[in-house]
């Protein structure tokens, strides 16, 4: 769009034709921008999502962003595009369109009273805030032996053949329990050895009904002699395959079944034509991780994040001591302690 040219804004239901039809057809939207991505997390925590975009002369959408109105008190209330969700940046028809979202956005929000919107991606015209984080994207080759022989030789190659000689097995969730019963304990697991919260357990309900049932993502278990040793959810649309959650048996590892695990789903990928593997955030301070992505040929991206209204910098150190007791409780504390954080606390911290 020319500078210049007649613009209008809009908040869009995530269902509106409107909204649907450009995320479909914007080449840069990756699951994320999908409408039931953005209804999941919401109706999970009791939210509202829709879209706000700017809109051309002749009513066609030219940029937009899904959001979810985050309301915990009428005087806090925020947008946040997205909850949970660590990349979800602006879809633009073109540079010009940055300017016109962002007057959108700050249209929008005035009119419906909100003091604060984060943006997971870049947005001129707001505040910068980051990198926050780091992603790790691996360009997919169409012949998965191309991209196989991208990955490092030792830290992956050989843990891949390790694994396949063990006689490890990886099947496709195609049933509900795969994801609320299977996957769900290997996470609980998980979680619960790392300190961290598990998510409510209506939300993988939530995931199957709306993204795997629909396409829109999988759930991949890894077995010995049927017994599940590792478990990954992945999101897939518009030509991305995204890593979201993964899970798995410690007592395991020395097997590698995460590397056949990720392997499985990147050579699948390949061949139904996806041209992106994203391996999902890691802090910039955990070179562990950081290492072990990069190791599958995947280069590490800036996440940048975009702030309108209220910017506060708050003071790290009482909200990181509070991180670490919690996490050592729940550390020390049976499993039931992991889920009851997770079904207290998740929803005050979207």
């Amino acid at each position: 769009m020319k500078p210049g040219a007649s613009t209008r804004s809009a908040i869009l239901e995530l269902t509106d034709a409107r909204w649907v039809a450009f995320a479909a057809a914007h080449p840069e939207a990756i699951p994320f921008h999908h409408p039931e991505w953005g209804a999941l997390v919401a109706e999970c925590y009791g939210f509202h999502a829709f879209a706000v975009v700017a809109m051309n002369a002749s009513g066609a959408v030219t940029a937009g962003v899904p959001m979810v109105e985050v309301r915990h008190r009428p005087a806090r209330a925020k947008w946040v595009a997205l909850p949970f969700t660590d990349f979800c940046p602006p879809l633009l028809s073109s540079s010009d369109d940055a300017h016109h979202l962002a007057s959108a956005l700050r249209t929008t929000g005035a009119d419906a009273s909100i003091r604060r919107i984060e943006v997971r991606g870049a947005l001129p015209g707001a505040a910068a805030r980051g990198p926050v984080a780091i992603k790790h994207v691996l360009t997919l080759a169409a012949d998965p032996t191309h991209t196989f022989e991208r990955f490092h030789r030792s830290q992956v190659q050989r843990n891949i053949r390790r694994a396949e000689r063990e006689g490890l097995t990886v099947r496709q969730g195609d049933r509900p329990q795969d994801l609320i019963d299977t996957f769900y304990r290997l996470h609980l697991q998980t979680r619960r050895r790392q300190g961290v919260p598990v998510q409510p357990r209506r939300f993988f309900h939530l995931l199957w009904e709306r993204a795997i049932s629909t396409g829109l993502g999988s759930v991949v278990i890894v077995e010995s002699a049927d017994q599940p040793l590792a478990a990954a959810v992945f999101l897939a649309w518009n030509g991305t395959v995204i890593y979201k959650f993964g899970a798995s048996d410690e007592r395991s590892w020395s097997l590698r079944p995460n590397h056949l695990l990720f392997w499985h789903v990147i050579r699948n990928a390949c061949e139904q034509g996806y041209r992106s593997f994203d391996f999902g955030r890691t802090d910039t301070d955990h070179e562990g991780l950081r290492s072990f992505k990069r190791s599958w040929g995947a280069r590490e991206e800036p996440l940048e994040y975009s702030l309108f209204g209220t910017v506060s910098t708050p003071n790290a150190h009482p909200h990181r001591r509070t991180s670490y007791a919690l996490r050592s409780v729940i550390q020390h504390s049976p499993a039931l302690v992991c889920r009851a954080c997770g079904e207290l606390l998740y929803r005050f911290v979207a």
